[in-house]
């Protein structure tokens, strides 16, 4: 499968809001339309300061995936982070290679950006996704993730 992972563009929100929903649908979460797209014109608007997402295609408007990078501080090394928040394959297309490609965009992106390291999360059970981080130099952390929501 050829695929090519390029940043996305004000024209691609129409084809990235369904990836956007089945990532929050993967996680069990229905999030509003109108606060993806809002996500994602955000990034698009100011992507060096937002972040950026980066898009898998197999061909023009053949969307396979993304992938959501923010700009963030490690004070523990003092150095610039990129952060990535998402990684997405669609079903049916996992298991071919298009989130290594993905993985590789973000850290590419994390070095031109001068981070220090690519850092990410993923759900415990979220066994396929480990096996792709595990494969790679990564360290995997023994930090605990919290949420707090502020309202």
């Amino acid at each position: 499968m050829d695929i090519v992972v390029r940043a996305a563009v004000a024209e691609d929100l129409p084809a990235l809001l369904p990836l956007l929903r089945g990532y929050g649908e993967f996680y069990g979460a229905r999030p509003d339309d109108g606060g993806l797209l809002a996500m994602a014109s955000a990034f698009l608007a100011d992507p060096d300061r937002e972040g950026r997402q980066l898009l898998a295609e197999a061909g023009p408007g053949e969307l396979l995936g993304f992938a959501t990078v923010l700009w963030s501080w490690d004070t523990t090394t003092g150095a610039r982070l990129a952060v990535m928040e998402d990684l997405f394959v669609q079903e049916g297309t996992r298991g071919r290679g298009v989130g290594r490609r993905l993985l590789d965009a973000c850290l590419a992106l994390a070095r031109e950006h001068g981070c220090a390291a690519l850092v990410w999360e993923t759900a415990p059970d979220n066994e396929r996704a480990q096996r792709l981080y595990d494969a790679t130099p990564a360290e995997r952390s023994t930090w605990l993730a919290y949420r707090l929501p502020v309202s």
